[in-house]
C-alpha cells in the first residue's frame, strides 16, 4: 500500500517543512509515501473555488484509490482507531490510500461524496499548514501503533 498526502495550497511553509519532512521520512519505513500539492483556485467566489479545485482532485483520484477527506464534519478517531483503519486498508490490499486536505474554503460536495471516509482531526479549526504537520505525525503514530513500537503511549 502507498500512502499519499494531498493538499490544496502552496508549498509547505518553513515553520512546518522540517516536521513534515521528518514524519514523511519516518512513515516511509512502513509504507511508500508521497506528497502532492494542488494549486488553489484563483476564483474570487467560494463556490467556484471549491468546484475548480474538485475537478483537479477528482481527475487525479484513481478508480481503486481509497480517498480519506479531512472534513470538520467527518468522523473523529483516536490514534488507535486511525491505526486500525490503516491496518484494515492494508489487510484489504488497498493500493493507494489518499489523505486529502482541502483548500481555504474546504472541499466541494463532489469530493466528499467520492470519499471513502471523512475524517475530522478535531472540533478545532487549524491553519492548513499545521494540518499537514498534524496529519503526517498522526499517520506516523498509527504506523508505530500497528508495529507495537514505543512512540505511542497508551
Amino acid at each position: 500500500m502507498k500512502i499519499y498526502f494531498w493538499a490544496v495550497g502552496k508549498g509547505h511553509e518553513s515553520y512546518v517543512q522540517e516536521g513534515v519532512e521528518l514524519f514523511t521520512k519516518r512513515i516511509s519505513r512502513y509504507y511508500p509515501v508521497e506528497w502532492r500539492l494542488f494549486a488553489p483556485s484563483k476564483s474570487s467566489r467560494e463556490a467556484q473555488m471549491q468546484k475548480e479545485e474538485a475537478v483537479a482532485i477528482l481527475d487525479a483520484v484513481g478508480r481503486d484509490d481509497v480517498l480519506v477527506s479531512l472534513d470538520e464534519r467527518g468522523q473523529s478517531w483516536t490514534s488507535v482507531e486511525l491505526a486500525g483503519f490503516i491496518g484494515h486498508r492494508a489487510d484489504l490490499s488497498t493500493r493507494n490510500l489518499v489523505f486529502l486536505i482541502g483548500g481555504a474554503y474546504g472541499l466541494h460536495e463532489s469530493i466528499l461524496q467520492a470519499s471513502t471516509q471523512r475524517w475530522s482531526l478535531s472540533k478545532l479549526v487549524f491553519p492548513h499548514q499545521l494540518v499537514r504537520l498534524i496529519l503526517s505525525e498522526q499517520i506516523y503514530r498509527a504506523c508505530t501503533i500497528l508495529r507495537n513500537e514505543k512512540y505511542h503511549h497508551l
